[in-house]
C-alpha cells in the first residue's frame, strides 16, 4: 500500500490523517465543551505520529461556541510544520447551535474567517460543504463554487474541494476549477458511494470519508470483528485499514478527543490486509 497521496498534485500527505470534529466538544459538534488543553495534546501527538494532514471546519465548535477547531490548531501547532496541510469546509453558516446554508456572497467571510482563525495567509485546501447529511440531489452549486474558485485565483485558497455531493456535483464543480479532494460518508457499513469513489481514482482526486468510523456508532460489523481476530486488532481499526486498501486515492481522518484512541487510530495504517481478509470483508 503506498502509504501517501499527492493532494492536487503537490500537496504530499501521508493517508493516515486527523479529523478535528472532535476536539472542542465531547459527542461531536456543539457538545459539552472539551478541555481545551486536552485537545491541544491530541494534536501535537498526532503530529509526533507523523500526521501531516488535519481535516477542520469553522463549524467544528462546543456549546456556545466557547471552544472551536481551529482555535485548538493554530494554539497547538503554530507556526506550522512545513509540510503540515490543513482542510476546512465552508458552506454553513452557525447560528444558535444550527446551520443555515451560505450563499455565494458568504463566501469571501467564510474563507477569511478560516483564515483569521487558523492563523494563515492561504488555506491549503477548501471543500465547498452542500446540505446536512446526505448529498442534495438536484441543487446546483455552481454559484458558490465559482465564488470559491474565484477566491482561489486571488490566491486566498490553494486547492477547492467538494463535500456531501454525488456525481452530478462533482461534475459541475469540474467544469468550473480543478476538483482536489471529494468528501462524504463513507465506511465499512456505508458504502453507497463506491461508485463516485471509483470516478475520483480514475481522475486522481482524492477521496476523504467523513466518518470512517462510522459516525459514534461502532463498527461493529461481523466482517470486521472477524478479521480483526485475525490481527490482533480492534474492528475500527480493520475498518480504517480496509479504507486504504480500497483505493489508493482513498485518505483516513478519524477523529478522536482521545490520546489512546488517537494511538490505536494512526496504528491502523500498519495494518495490511490479505486477500482473504478482503474477501471477507467484501
Amino acid at each position: 500500500m503506498n502509504d501517501t497521496f499527492r493532494l492536487g498534485g503537490d500537496l504530499v500527505v501521508n493517508r493516515m490523517g486527523f479529523g478535528a470534529m472532535r476536539l472542542p466538544s465531547k459527542g461531536g459538534m456543539f457538545g459539552e465543551a472539551r478541555d481545551p488543553e486536552s485537545g491541544r495534546a491530541v494534536l501535537r501527538r498526532a503530529v509526533e505520529l507523523g500526521v501531516n494532514h488535519i481535516d477542520t471546519a469553522g463549524f467544528y465548535l462546543s456549546a456556545g461556541s466557547t471552544v472551536s477547531a481551529n482555535a485548538l490548531i493554530r494554539e497547538a501547532l503554530s507556526p506550522y510544520p512545513a509540510d503540515l496541510v490543513i482542510a476546512t469546509k465552508v458552506g454553513h453558516i452557525v447560528r444558535e447551535g444550527g446551520f443555515t446554508q451560505g450563499t455565494p456572497a458568504d463566501m469571501r467571510s467564510l474563507v477569511e474567517a478560516d483564515l483569521e482563525s487558523l492563523g494563515v495567509d492561504r488555506l491549503d485546501l477548501v471543500y465547498l460543504r452542500i446540505g446536512a447529511m446526505s448529498p442534495p440531489h438536484g441543487e446546483s452549486l455552481g454559484a458558490r463554487f465559482e465564488a470559491l474558485a474565484a477566491l482561489r485565483e486571488e490566491g486566498l485558497i490553494r486547492h477547492l474541494g467538494v463535500s456531501n455531493v454525488d456525481a452530478d456535483h462533482l461534475a459541475e464543480a469540474r467544469t468550473i476549477a480543478p476538483v482536489a479532494a471529494v468528501q462524504n460518508q463513507y465506511h465499512a457499513a456505508h458504502r453507497e458511494d463506491a461508485e463516485l469513489l471509483g470516478v475520483c481514482e480514475e481522475a486522481g482526486i482524492a477521496f476523504v470519508p467523513f466518518f470512517p468510523l462510522g459516525g459514534g456508532r461502532e463498527l461493529d460489523d461481523e466482517r470486521l470483528v472477524k478479521v480483526a481476530a485475525r490481527h490482533g486488532a480492534t474492528a475500527g481499526q480493520i475498518g480504517l485499514a480496509w479504507l486504504l486498501a480500497s483505493s489508493p486515492v482513498t485518505l483516513a481522518i478519524p477523529g478522536t478527543g482521545s490520546p489512546a484512541h488517537l494511538e490505536e487510530n494512526v496504528a491502523a495504517a500498519g495494518i495490511t490486509l490479505s486477500d482473504e481478509d478482503l474477501a471477507d470483508l467484501a
